[in-house]
């Protein structure tokens, strides 16, 4: 599923709105009953207000009803920043499918992204 996931952020990519950097991310999650949930990076001119692709599909997927553990798997078209990786540690994905710095797509767990991550 990794490959169509992946294709699916990559069709969701051109919908960003990126007009300061102009670097579009298209992210799509998958749930653990199928359901698939897209999102892509918004920029703001006040840049911390801007929102991640893969923080807006998770978005969309919490206001759909799910929870931590309710989804497995996200694929982006980028490497994931650090916030993030904070955000699918707390989710539970199992795996976060994504292209590398060398244009490689690579899987990786959460906790190979994010060791010694954050738990309240």
């Amino acid at each position: 599923m990794s490959h169509e996931l992946y294709e699916r952020a990559v069709a969701i990519a051109e919908r960003a709105y990126a007009p300061y950097s102009s670097f579009h991310v298209g992210a799509a999650v998958r749930a653990r009953d199928g359901r698939i949930f897209e999102g892509v990076n918004v920029e703001n001119a006040s840049y911390p207000l801007g929102i991640c692709a893969e923080r807006a599909a998770i978005a969309c997927a919490v206001g759909a009803g799910c929870r931590p553990g309710d989804l497995e798997e996200i694929a982006i078209t980028a490497s994931p920043c650090g916030g993030c990786r904070q955000w699918l540690h707390e989710f539970q994905l199992e795996r976060v499918t994504f292209k590398g710095a060398d244009g490689e797509v690579v899987s990786r767990t959460p906790a190979e992204l994010l060791p010694e991550s954050f738990e309240l």
